[in-house]
């Protein structure tokens, strides 16, 4: 028994003294003793009335003042109050830092109860299945998706493995569930926008068919050739001459598809570091156009170079070359006899820009996103009768990402097509800064 009640006791025995003693002094000790109990329940009754009113109809959170045990009650009441509020700072403190944290996070979470009742989803999770406050609280969450295969998972009782399924409001985007039981029959369901990872698997697939492809056709010829060769030793001058010429184009090809490839390698590894060299891109460009009218040859297109002569860039040169040329030279192989390509190298207020314009056969525009994906081809007959290999476009956008510079495509079936390469200010110089105009006479002179 707590110090608190024996005092209390002890109070209660000495007023019943008291109140005896009184009553024997004006000879009524029975009714000195009922005025005295009822005076005391009278006074326990009214601290009930305050207690309650204090608990349930009260605002303040300061305890009423009272004496003895109601006191010490009041008292521990506030004090219990007090570790309450403390508690619930925390708890919600900890509930904020759980929401700020899971806001943080590039996948969707929800929580949900054992039948699938949603009880909260962080921001990503409302973005990739477009959940809505409140009307979609305590909804499940099957009902919400009605995706078959969705359902089918969250009913089986095997869920280590998450399941993929086109997103709610978006058919080309794709996402993936999983489903974790945690606490007391509750669920925590993550969900994850893994397009791109789909993507990048498609492309890998494409790469390692595209490339078999491509090794295979020559090969074949290759061997069909030698095989000739060996079991027919009475082939004349002009046969021999004819099949040492096929599979000589057929190595050519191999070696072309093999340097494509170690461009691209060399550019994508981030580990190699961009040389920043002085490119004079007018000089580049000067050599490139003698090297376009050569390749263009019977086509006879109209070529023309409009070069801001003094601006120059700095940074790779070989990566800025197999820009300049893999842009042109696709420009060649797909306009047709007589074509106009126009090839333009200036400066503006947003940066320099090297375009390329066609009036080649044009690319419809659900082609356009892909064109800088390796082996990616509009047309796959006509790249492989110039020689293409697909990875050109690749090769450019790797190197111009290199260099903080970007691509831009637009085309129109039957108009042609214009490249645009974009580099930013950071890139440029200009040749009156580089080499004083003094410097350069002097170098013109000596020639």
């Amino acid at each position: 028994m707590t110090s608190i009640w024996v005092k209390s006791i002890w109070q209660f025995l000495f007023m019943a003294i008291a109140a005896i003693f009184v009553g024997m002094i004006v000879n009524e000790v029975k009714l000195a003793l009922i005025i005295f109990i009822f005076s005391y329940l009278a006074w326990h009754f009214y601290n009930l009335a305050r207690l309650e009113i204090w608990l349930h109809k009260g605002k303040k959170l300061t305890p009423p003042v009272a004496m003895g045990i109601w006191g010490h009650i009041f008292n521990e009441i506030y004090y219990l109050q007090q570790r309450k509020l403390k508690r619930n700072k925390k708890l919600l403190k900890l509930l904020n830092r759980f929401r700020e944290s899971t806001a943080a996070l590039p996948e969707g979470v929800i929580v949900t109860r054992e039948m699938g009742e949603i009880e909260w989803w962080n921001t990503k999770a409302g973005e990739l299945l477009g959940l809505k406050y409140p009307q979609d609280v305590n909804q499940r969450l099957n009902n919400l998706l009605r995706n078959p295969e969705v359902t089918t998972y969250c009913q089986s009782e095997n869920r280590d493995e998450p399941v993929t399924f086109p997103s709610p409001l978006d058919e080309q985007v794709t996402l993936s569930l999983k489903v974790v039981p945690y606490g007391k029959k509750q669920n925590l369901v993550v969900v994850r926008d893994i397009t791109l990872f789909k993507r990048v698997e498609e492309m890998q697939r494409d790469f390692v068919a595209n490339i078999s492809h491509e090794l295979r056709t020559p090969l074949t010829v290759i061997s069909g050739y030698l095989e000739n060769l060996l079991e027919d030793s009475d082939l004349d001058g002009d046969q021999l001459e004819h099949a040492f010429r096929v599979m000589l184009q057929q190595a050519a090809r191999m070696r072309h598809l093999t340097d494509d490839l170690t461009i691209l390698s060399n550019v994508d590894n981030k580990k190699v570091e961009v040389k920043t060299e002085r490119v004079d891109v007018p000089q580049v460009l000067a050599s490139l156009q003698e090297e376009a009218r050569i390749l263009s040859g019977n086509q006879n297109h109209a070529i023309v170079f409009d070069i801001q002569p003094d601006l120059l860039l700095q940074g790779d040169p070989k990566q800025l070359d197999s820009v300049f040329t893999n842009l042109l030279v696709n420009a060649i192989n797909y306009t047709p006899t007589g074509g106009a390509i126009k090839v333009r190298w200036y400066q503006d207020d947003s940066g320099a820009h090297y375009e390329v314009n066609d009036t080649g056969i044009g690319i419809a525009p659900y082609h356009v996103e892909r064109l800088t994906e390796r082996f990616y081809r509009v047309d796959v007959a006509r790249s492989r009768n110039t020689g293409g290999s697909g990875l050109g476009l690749a090769i450019v956008q790797h190197a111009l990402q290199r260099h903080n510079a970007q691509l831009r495509i637009d085309s129109e079936i039957g108009r042609g097509s214009s490249f645009i390469c974009d580099f930013p200010s950071e890139c440029i110089l200009h040749k009156q800064a580089v080499i004083p105009p003094a410097l350069e006479q002097v170098q013109v002179d000596r020639f």
